[in-house]
């Protein structure tokens, strides 16, 4: 599989800088908060954070020449051996910021791309990962990629006439072919999975959310499995289902799904597609919510963004507020908010201290006697949370 341009497995070092401008797009300290995230799940060591204001990117470097004179001399100081932008760059951008600092070069499409590779544990995370890599590399493939083909090394696999580069893009489009074809036949058994759940009846609930606000530990809580649950983005990328069995009310089923983000890149949405199905085709949705982050409201706005995208806006939605151990609403504890159908739509709980799971349960065993019905709120008025949870 070929690297993404600017990650190398065999780097000298973690050590990294990251490169931020304000270009008055709004939301810039979240988003600069969310790279180093980022960075650190990808076990990186940030020496430095270069910050900047423009008006607009320049054409050339991304940067001024000045601003590039800085990141250089900053390089040399802290012994660092690779510039993440927090920015998509397009590839002359990064060429040439490369050729510059004689670095690698990646940018937040990237960084997320190298934090998906190292996280995919099954066999079709595995696929889906590589497929959105190469479709982010067709982008800007220069040369160099047939030396990684095992067979020949290229020699021979030339046309009459065709150049280095024509080739390797023919070499990605065979191989961007044949995973597709591995991905679609593991869409058509998930297909047929899903078609006996169905005919038997049983409830399909799928646990969405921002990354890194507590999905996994809700889904384990339920479900009493052990998947892999830590306080980085991006801790879970497969896609994982358990049965939960309710009390009068029979069995469902539990997915858990990979965490969403802002700025998601789309050749991943596209890639993960078959994967986040399981949200497409759930009954119900349950929305967690990290209630304790100053951006909530903007992470709530962009995970309704992306399930819009996938087909997603219109399946039912449980509101959960987790991690009220942290969270401002500690005081008012646990507990749960109906609509004005009478049926539970927002619940506060801590995932990690099992505090208000029971409205869960009671939320999915409403779903299961009444049927999902689709929620016509789809953002979070947390004012009007601390107002009605006073009667709860």
């Amino acid at each position: 599989m070929p690297e993404t341009p600017g990650i190398h497995p065999s780097r000298k070092s973690n050590k990294a800088i990251l490169v931020s401008l304000d270009l008055s797009e709004g939301k810039y300290s979240e988003r600069l908060q969310e790279l180093q995230q980022l960075a650190v799940s990808d076990q990186l060591d940030v020496t430095a954070v270069i910050e900047g204001k423009r008006s607009h990117p320049d054409s050339r470097m991304y940067v001024g020449s000045g601003k590039a004179d800085e990141i250089a001399q900053v390089l040399a100081d802290t012994g660092s051996d690779m510039v993440i932008f927090n920015h998509e760059l397009t590839p002359a951008q990064q060429r040439n910021l490369m050729q510059f600092l004689n670095v690698p070069v990646i940018d937040r499409t990237s960084l997320i791309l190298d934090i998906f590779a190292q996280r995919a544990k099954s066999h079709e995370g595995k696929l889906q990962v590589e497929l959105a890599q190469l479709e982010y590399l067709a982008t800007r493939l220069v040369r160099g990629w047939t030396h990684l083909e095992r067979q020949k090394g290229g020699i021979g696999l030339r046309g009459p006439g065709e150049t280095q580069l024509e080739t390797d893009r023919r070499l990605l489009r065979k191989r961007v072919k044949l995973l597709k074809e591995k991905l679609a036949g593991l869409q058509c058994q998930r297909k047929v999975q899903r078609r006996s759940r169905q005919r038997s009846g049983v409830l399909s609930v799928s646990i969405v959310g921002y990354t890194n606000a507590g999905k996994s530990t809700l889904f384990n809580r339920l479900t009493r499995a052990d998947t892999y649950a830590a306080d980085r983005l991006f801790a879970t990328l497969d896609t994982t289902t358990r049965k939960l069995y309710l009390s009068d009310c029979g069995s469902i089923v539990v997915s858990d799904t990979v965490g969403f983000i802002q700025e998601l890149p789309h050749t991943l949405i596209a890639a993960f597609r078959a994967t986040l199905e399981e949200t497409i085709q759930a009954d119900l949705l349950l929305h967690v919510v990290d209630a304790h982050s100053s951006n909530r409201d903007e992470q709530i706005a962009e995970v309704n963004k992306i399930l819009a995208e996938i087909g997603a806006d219109r399946v039912p939605q449980v509101l959960i507020l987790n991690k009220i151990d942290l969270s401002d609403m500690s005081g008012r504890g646990a507990g749960a908010v109906r609509n004005e159908y009478g049926r539970i739509s927002r619940i506060r709980l801590s995932a990690k201290t099992g505090e208000g799971l029971e409205f869960v349960r009671q939320a999915l065993a409403e779903a299961v006697s009444k049927g999902a019905e689709p929620l016509d709120e789809k953002s979070l008025d947390f004012e009007k949370v601390k107002h009605n949870s006073a009667t709860v």
